[in-house]
């Protein structure tokens, strides 16, 4: 059912739109404030944050936006919104703490930096939407806790694929189905990719050849199918998920699943590469009802066991928007972890490391994620790849060995460590 586009019509007619604040200008950030600006009647760009000011100034001037101050502290940027001022800033805490801020979008894809963003808005009172996979999908359930302590809401967003199963998801579960496969659609996986293979795409569209590696090597569809997991409840198959290489359309995948396997399991998420229609996602899910089963076959969804359901895009930047409009006029969240966590992202060695080693950043030459179950990560201490950065490693391992906590030593002092902690003390770990 759509109805934030009328609600967000009726802030605008109302003289009254919601005000939200972006922190990380990099690819997508710029993009969303594109969006916000020239096509999101209802809401209003405020403020960006970004450590790098010049780069928040250029994602207003991208957007056409003129007359645009810095301020480094509250007050500030309090004064240019009230003044009805874009304001840029190099402090996050600035942008954030602004009482006439009503959301924050967190937009940065690091997991320490972003950590402390998501915790500095909970504290702040604001609802913080998350273009950052990553740092939810290594502390989501923390920091969720921490979100409905404070009365806010904490989401990922739609448009990207993890807010989009999402969104189809919960389409499947309310037309009186029981999902049991979540998958994306992916036109390439390589484990081994890095920087310099992906410095020539990332040149062509303007990207950062780390996040753009993150995306051909498995780590960043790890991170979005573990969010799907935790959210529902799903697991994984086996260490990585199937990731079949199937060149059909999706609705073949109905004859390729064992579904006693998925029910035995619960649910899984997945992924395929080279599948139509790309680059979407898809549910596959069963019906017990004989009579709807009659249905749903002259409807062309086949005779089942399994249903195809899928979306055959995801508009990234162009629909966060509506979710910063659904935390802010409905307190509903795109997608959000459950009070359970299933499956995590682990880090595995991209190439044979020496003792000693620092680890470089998620998308670098270093290390790759795979998805496992949260049980066999708990079990054998496997080290998530949110906090893998910086680690240094007490031993040589080997090309697409799985690290351990015991294998590396933890940079001191950072919060996204402790949040793990405090996740785990939740979880009864």
């Amino acid at each position: 059912m759509i109805i934030v586009d009328k609600a967000l019509q009726q802030r605008q007619a109302d003289g009254h739109p919601i005000k939200v604040a972006l922190v990380g200008a990099g690819f997508m950030g710029r993009g969303f404030v594109n969006q916000v600006v020239n096509s999101v009647p209802g809401m209003e760009l405020v403020a960006i944050a970004n450590r790098t000011v010049a780069k928040a100034r250029r994602a207003f001037e991208e957007a056409g936006v003129t007359g645009v101050v810095e301020a480094d502290d509250v007050a500030g940027v309090e004064k240019a919104i009230a003044a009805g001022t874009p304001v840029v800033s190099a402090s996050y805490e600035a942008v954030v703490d602004a009482g006439q801020v009503d959301a924050v979008v967190e937009a940065t894809g690091n997991t320490e930096y972003g950590a402390h963003v998501v915790i500095r808005a909970i504290e702040a009172g604001k609802h913080i939407v998350l273009l950052n996979a990553e740092v939810d999908g290594t502390a989501g359930l923390a920091l969720r806790k921490r979100a409905e302590k404070a009365g806010v809401i904490y989401t990922g967003c739609d448009g990207d694929q993890p807010g989009v199963q999402m969104n189809l998801l919960r389409f499947v579960k309310s037309i009186g189905l029981t999902p049991l496969v979540s998958g994306n659609i992916k036109g390439l996986q390589d484990e081994y990719r890095n920087p310099t293979t992906q410095e020539g795409f990332a040149r062509q569209w303007g990207q950062d050849p780390y996040m753009v590696t993150s995306f051909a090597d498995g780590t960043k569809v790890s991170f979005e199918q573990a969010l799907v997991a935790n959210a529902v409840g799903f697991s994984v198959e086996k260490r990585g998920m199937r990731g079949a290489d199937h060149r059909g359309h999706v609705d073949e995948l109905t004859q390729l699943y064992d579904v006693d396997a998925l029910k035995e399991l619960g649910g899984v998420v997945d992924y395929v590469v080279g599948s139509k229609p790309g680059p979407g996602v898809y549910v596959l899910g069963t019906h017990d009802d004989p009579k709807q089963q009659h249905y749903l076959n002259l409807y062309k969804l086949g005779t089942g066991p399994l249903y195809s359901f899928y979306t055959p895009y995801h508009l990234c930047h162009f629909e966060v928007p509506l979710t910063v409009a659904r935390a802010v006029l409905f307190a509903d969240a795109a997608i959000v972890p459950s009070d359970r966590v299933t499956v995590e992202v682990v880090t595995t060695a991209k190439t044979d490391l020496a003792a000693g080693k620092e680890i470089d950043r998620l998308g670098g030459y270093d290390s790759y994620g795979v998805c496992e179950r949260y049980d066999v990560t708990k079990a054998q201490n496997l080290l998530p790849m949110g906090v893998a950065e910086g680690c240094v490693l007490k031993k040589d391992v080997t090309k697409d060995q799985v690290l351990t906590y015991d294998d590396v030593i933890l940079p001191g002092g950072r919060l996204i460590d402790a949040l793990r902690v405090e996740q785990a003390a939740i979880l009864g770990a």
